[in-house]
């Protein structure tokens, strides 16, 4: 009896938290559908945005005119900043530790270069453990509703690349394909490079061959507009160039944000399936417990009653 009340205990125990994560994927889900709506309804402008500021530095480049600051030829590369783009909680497999990886082996490639991240969500905070400076960590909603909301940290890498403090800036997040894949990525925001030209985001959801994106963005940069600059090509670069590098962050954190709630929504799937298999073989453990109890119960009897008949 003692065996079946303590797998009985079990049972109860498993189903609350399958109750527990079924509740959380229906959480994650409502949440993720949110988020996947405006990561579709925004993507487009950004890659559009994007392909913009890679005109402006094709026409930068192609005249005598001093290049704007931040479309200026690549520097000599000494310090650079990641912006680490995270979950402020757990409960969504490895989402986390994915894009934290795909930093790490960032950064392999730029060997001798200091690094310093800018941390965005709390899980973030795991790059402590591998020895990285981190120079600045900013709240990260769920859901976010407006540019303005990630203004502080595009100003902070702006500023930073401006003044000389960084020479390259990136941004680390996860790239949502769909619900059940999301792939991290790592992108250069700062300086826009014309000879290496980049997936837009959310790129990796278009079936598109490699060669064939990189040639509509090769073309694309090679295809120069006339621009009309009013009042001036730089007082017009100073506001547009900044405010098209936020587009491009505010997207990589609508992507991130999409990958995260659908990462969380398969993980809390995958718990939940977990629970009930368990509660299952729990229950046909209780069962056969309860029966080899009654079994041992009916022999006592029986030999009882044989004994009193002697």
């Amino acid at each position: 009896m003692a065996q079946t009340k303590e797998i009985s205990r079990r049972i109860k125990s498993v189903t609350s938290t399958k109750k527990i994560t079924k509740a959380m994927e229906m959480v994650a889900a409502a949440k993720m559908r949110r988020a996947i709506e405006a990561v579709l309804k925004t993507r487009a402008y950004a890659n559009l945005s994007w392909e913009t500021v890679l005109r402006l530095a094709a026409l930068e480049k192609s005249q005598d005119e001093n290049t704007h600051p931040l479309l200026a030829p690549r520097r000599e590369i000494k310090t650079a900043a990641v912006i680490l783009i995270t979950s402020n909680r757990g409960m969504c497999g490895g989402y986390n530790s994915a894009v934290v990886n795909k930093a790490e082996q960032s950064l392999k490639k730029h060997a001798g270069v200091k690094t310093n991240f800018i941390l965005a969500g709390r899980k973030g905070a795991s790059v402590y453990q591998h020895g990285h400076s981190v120079i600045a960590e900013f709240e990260k909603s769920d859901i976010l509703n407006d540019v303005r909301e990630i203004n502080p940290i595009i100003k902070m890498a702006v500023d930073d690349y401006l003044s000389g403090k960084y020479d390259k800036i990136f941004v680390a997040y996860t790239d949502f394909v769909n619900p059940a894949k999301q792939i991290p990525r790592v992108k250069q925001l700062l300086p826009v490079e014309l000879e290496k030209v980049e997936a837009d985001l959310g790129s990796a959801s278009v079936n598109i061959p490699a060669d064939g994106d990189q040639a509509h963005k090769t073309k694309a940069v090679e295809t120069l507009l006339e621009y009309t600059f009013e009042p001036s090509p730089r007082e017009v670069l100073d506001t547009m160039i900044p405010r098209l590098l936020e587009i491009q962050l505010f997207q990589a954190f609508l992507e991130a944000n999409a990958s995260e709630h659908s990462a969380r929504m398969t993980a809390m799937h995958q718990a939940t399936e977990a629970a009930s298999d368990m509660v299952s073989e729990l229950t046909l453990f209780y069962n056969k417990a309860r029966q080899a109890g009654i079994t041992a119960e009916i022999a006592e009897i029986s030999a009882g009653a044989n004994a009193l008949a002697e």
